[in-house]
């Protein structure tokens, strides 16, 4: 049961402190953890690695669950984060073996792609998607409900890591025995059906996780960019456009 304020008390402050304190806690307890290697339930983060990939529905309904057990709908536990963070090392690095790249070259790599690509971009889609979402996507703007920043993070770091898994792993083992990075159609017709994939994958699971939020509407609106998914994807293989080696040059270009 939520706590409930005197009709002769100022409600709406308290609620508001409240909500704060709250927030602020869960927020400290999830950076504290990441510090505690032992508390983390890597296990459970990995089941939910195999079903964004099998069932993705699946993994939100156990958000359903956290959110009734604890009163969030965003992970208290960054072991899905850890295990992201190690994929990305590591996948970064054979990126940087496949293109005969130097020791200080792949580290350079390394950090911008952490950095930046992960990190930066992760943040700004993340805060974007909870702005859209809480602005235009509520059945009742002025309910108590709205979309927690955590969670939008969470649906972005759910999305992202099968785009990585494809992009950044399984293309690695094409691009030079395919001939990926070259300008033979059998080339960029897998490279790019590789892309195709990924930002579908991308695509479905940002849907899932906005769709599975009971106070949110029109959320069919999410999966619109599958349109021009699909004309851009039309358009490089007839013309020739070659997605993955615009990759690899600028990765390339990035370290030098």
């Amino acid at each position: 049961m939520l706590p409930t304020t005197s009709p002769h008390s100022n409600g709406a402050l308290s609620t508001r402190d409240a909500a704060r304190h709250t927030a602020g806690a869960k927020r400290y307890k999830y950076l504290r953890r990441l510090l505690h290697f032992r508390q983390m339930d890597f296990e459970f983060a990995l089941w939910q690695m195999l079903y964004l990939f099998t069932s993705p529905q699946r993994v939100y309904r156990n958000f359903h669950y956290r959110k009734q057990t604890k009163d969030q709908w965003a992970r208290d536990d960054p072991a899905f984060l850890v295990l992201l963070s190690i994929w990305l090392c590591a996948s970064t690095i054979g990126f940087g073996l496949v293109l005969d790249m130097g020791v200080l070259d792949t580290l350079k790599l390394l950090l911008w792609v952490v950095l930046v690509d992960c990190i930066g971009v992760g943040l700004l889609i993340s805060t974007l998607m909870w702005i859209v979402s809480n602005k235009y996507l509520l059945k009742n703007p002025s309910g108590k409900c709205d979309v927690e920043w955590g969670y939008a993070f969470d649906v972005h770091l759910n999305a992202f890591y099968p785009l990585l898994v494809i992009l950044h792993f399984l293309q690695l083992f094409f691009i030079n025995h395919v001939v990926i990075n070259s300008d033979w159609f059998l080339g960029y017709f897998v490279g790019n059906t590789f892309w195709l994939i990924a930002i579908g994958y991308y695509l479905y699971i940002t849907f899932l996780g906005y769709n599975a939020l009971p106070f949110l509407k029109n959320t069919v609106i999410l999966l619109y960019p599958f349109a021009l998914l699909s004309l851009i994807y039309v358009l490089s293989v007839s013309l020739g456009w070659n997605f993955t080696r615009g990759l690899c040059w600028f990765y390339k270009y990035r370290v030098h």
